[in-house]
């Protein structure tokens, strides 16, 4: 699929790994698959920021579309897993009785190669005090299957690190996005006002027209 024949990847759940189950959605009727191959898979994770733009110009060279398609479709299966085990345990405390789930990512992630260097700290950071350098971690990114690694990383973090109360599905009732709901108060309630929390007032405001006349 083109980039012109779709809207850029719907980025709005501040979490990686439920970003990534919003990457098909049928936001205005139509289904909209932003992994629908090797290349959309890409292309998805360079915009998610989870694949440097050198990693990605490197496997799209040098790696047969057949071997990129066959990623794309283990990574669209990932992405069903995971959702249904979203679905299971969001709106509550994870349970530690859940790790017999997680065997998946735990076998993906134990095929990962990274390391880390020490680099120089960005110069505005350096003007703040601390020392001159930084630890940065990086991949050996050897085959396609490890496009992989970064999808079972963001899912680690999502159950490591977040609260999994505040993991929610928007309100709207034709609406299968999912968000972490990192608001003050937690009342967040839509995907984004953009594409369904402005539907909803207007839906609203047409109500209350409705009943005063």
């Amino acid at each position: 699929m083109t980039e012109t024949a779709r809207p850029e990847p719907f980025l709005i759940a501040d979490d990686r790994a439920l970003d990534l189950l919003n990457s098909v959605a049928a936001p205005w009727g139509s289904e909209i698959e932003w992994l629908g191959d090797g290349r959309d898979l890409l292309a998805w994770l360079e915009r998610a920021g989870t694949v440097p733009p050198d990693v990605s110009t490197r496997f799209r060279e040098q790696t047969s579309p057949e071997a990129l398609d066959e990623v794309a479709a283990e990574s669209r299966e990932l992405r069903e897993w995971f959702r249904a085990f979203v679905a299971a345990h969001a709106g509550r405390r994870l349970d530690p009785l859940a790790l017999a789930d997680l065997d998946k990512i735990n076998r993906l992630l134990g095929g990962d190669e990274t390391y880390r260097q020490i680099e120089p700290r960005a110069l505005e950071a350096r003007d703040t005090g601390g020392s001159s350098f930084q630890w940065r971690r990086h991949r050996r990114w050897r085959s396609p299957e490890d496009l992989l690694l970064p999808i079972a990383e963001a899912m680690g973090d999502l159950i490591c690190q977040a609260d999994f109360e505040r993991v929610k599905n928007c309100e709207s009732p034709t609406c299968t996005l999912w968000f972490h709901d990192v608001s003050k108060n937690h009342t967040r309630r839509w995907c984004s006002m953009a594409v369904c929390g402005n539907r909803a007032k207007a839906a609203a405001h047409r109500a209350k027209k409705r009943s005063g006349r």
